[in-house]
């Protein structure tokens, strides 16, 4: 069948890549019947789920159940089948076929309808933390890390030079002593931030019931590092359930305990990404997120 792209994801990409996304979008249905021949997958009926970057579409491959997901940006489906390439569905997806060079991503069908984020708080934090110690990859040389892994060495020392210069340039939305404070704890987490394969972005709605495992995750943004880096998006996207300080602190021992994560790297990488991401926020107009941030911040430090 021919797809129909959703308006919802025109007027995103458009608003995101201004009036050149329209060629790339016009041409969408013609390659998703390219790659539905050459994989010889039934694209289904379903309406086509979407984000900001990429379109997912419900299919089958003979009797497997399957979704075909074609991305904006190919480089990050490079790193991406990559990613999923090294992990072989350990934890998480499996991927079934791919042309990562032109943004397609043929992909094992979960449960898109189930999500970590219609879990109890702690159970799924319990889960969350489980999940980043098992997607976390010793680098060997048998096993490198995909071409091109950001590094968290790289992302820690960015934020230690450039969070004084982001704080003026927004007129200083963040106590000054928290940002004194980040800045000297991203520069000693750069120092010794790891090496290994991590899940970067491994927010409670990243994680799907699937039949295979009970659980798995989903769009993975590789970086190169360690665990605990992972930790502060799962505590920001729902901290709005955390009733006080305390909860929050609670949740941090949750995610690091089931994890086997460590409970001081996780909080320092807790209040060093959640001052980035509140600052990064309130440069593009988020009103939601900042507050939430700053909530985890002052619980922590």
């Amino acid at each position: 069948m021919r797809i129909v792209v959703p308006p919802s994801f025109v007027e995103e990409r458009v608003r995101l890549a201004g009036p050149d996304a329209h060629a790339w979008l016009d041409r969408l249905p013609d390659f998703v019947a390219e790659l539905a021949r050459q994989w010889a997958v039934e694209v289904l009926p379903d309406p086509p789920r979407h984000g900001a970057h990429s379109l997912v579409l419900t299919a089958r491959r003979g009797s497997q159940p399957c979704v075909l997901k074609v991305c904006w940006d190919p480089a990050s489906t490079v790193m991406e089948a990559e990613a999923l390439r090294a992990w072989d569905g350990r934890g998480i997806v499996r991927l079934l076929a791919a042309r990562p060079e032109d943004g397609a991503l043929l992909l094992e069908r979960l449960d898109a309808g189930r999500s970590l984020a219609d879990v109890g708080l702690y159970e799924a934090a319990g889960v969350a933390g489980g999940l980043l110690r098992r997607l976390t990859v010793p680098r060997t040389p048998d096993q490198p890390l995909p071409a091109g892994t950001p590094k968290l060495a790289d992302l820690g020392a960015e934020i230690a030079a450039t969070v004084h210069d982001r704080q003026r340039g927004l007129g200083d939305p963040v106590p000054a002593r928290w940002i004194d404070l980040v800045a000297t704890t991203a520069r000693d987490l750069a120092a010794d931030a790891g090496s290994d394969l991590v899940h970067a972005d491994l927010h409670y709605g990243n994680v799907l019931a699937a039949d295979r495992e009970p659980w798995l995750a989903i769009d993975p943004k590789p970086v190169a590092g360690e665990p605990e880096f992972a930790v502060p998006e799962l505590m920001w996207t729902r901290v709005d359930e955390a009733p006080d300080a305390e909860t929050i602190r609670d949740l941090l021992g949750v995610l690091t305990t089931a994890g086997g994560l460590d409970p001081d790297r996780a909080r320092a990488w807790a209040i060093v990404r959640a001052v980035d991401y509140w600052l990064w926020g309130l440069g593009i107009g988020l009103t939601i997120d900042p507050p939430r941030c700053e909530r985890v911040v002052a619980a922590l430090v």
